[in-house]
C-alpha cells in the first residue's frame, strides 16, 4: 500500500485542480505506470480500501475515504516534544466537522465580537440549523431580521446574547429571539 499512498496523493492533487478524476490512460501517465493492467490493479486496491469508486457510467469518482487526511498524534504549542513513529489516524474533514449534512451550512464570520472564543473575522463556522439551543452554545440568532453570532445565555429568565469581546455590549432582545442554528465547528485558512 506504500506506493498506493503516493498514487492516491497524485489523484487527490489532480482532483483538487480539475474536480474530476482522470481516465485510466491519464492515470498511467500521472502516476508513472506503464500498462493499463497495472493501473487497473492499483484502482482495484484503492476501491477495496474505499478511496475511489465507480459511478453508474463506470467513471472513477472519489470514494468515502478519498478526502481523509492524516491526523498527527499531537503537536505542542510550547516546548518541542519528540515525534511519534506511530501511523497517524485518518479523518475526513467533512465527517469530523459536519455531523448532520442536511441541516448544516457554512457561514463566513464578519467582525470581531467573538475573538475571545477563538472565532475571528474570515473564519468559516459550521452551523447546524436548529430552533433550540442551550445556554453556553454559540449560536447564529436572528434579531430584527439580521443575523448575529453570539454566545447564548439567560438573565432573569430572558435570553441574552453575549459577545466574546469586551468591546461589545450584551444584546438583550426585547422580542423573542429566533435561533437559526448552533456552531458545531469552524475552520480558517492561513495565507
Amino acid at each position: 500500500m506504500a506506493n498506493d499512498r503516493q498514487y492516491l496523493a497524485k489523484l487527490q492533487d489532480y482532483y483538487a485542480r480539475h474536480r474530476v478524476l482522470p481516465s485510466y490512460a491519464s492515470i498511467a501517465a500521472l502516476v508513472g505506470l506503464s500498462s493499463k493492467a497495472s493501473v487497473a490493479e492499483m484502482v482495484m486496491r484503492l476501491k477495496a480500501h474505499g478511496f475511489v469508486e465507480s459511478s453508474p457510467d463506470r467513471r472513477l469518482k472519489p470514494g468515502k475515504r478519498f478526502f481523509e487526511r492524516p491526523v498527527a498524534e499531537s503537536v505542542r504549542a510550547g516546548l518541542p516534544a519528540p515525534a511519534s513513529d506511530a501511523a497517524p489516524e485518518a479523518v475526513t474533514i467533512d465527517e469530523h466537522l459536519v455531523p448532520h449534512p442536511s441541516r448544516s451550512v457554512l457561514v463566513t464570520v464578519k467582525g470581531d465580537s467573538m475573538i475571545d472564543a477563538g472565532i475571528h473575522a474570515g473564519d468559516v463556522v459550521v452551523v447546524e440549523k436548529r430552533v433550540a439551543a442551550n445556554v453556553g452554545d454559540i449560536v447564529v440568532a436572528i434579531i430584527d431580521n439580521e443575523f448575529t453570532l453570539k454566545r447564548l445565555d439567560r438573565e432573569k429568565g430572558h435570553i441574552v446574547l453575549r459577545p466574546e469581546n469586551k468591546a461589545y455590549p450584551i444584546i438583550r432582545p426585547k422580542d423573542d429571539t429566533e435561533i437559526f442554528g448552533i456552531v458545531v465547528g469552524l475552520f480558517r485558512k492561513y495565507r
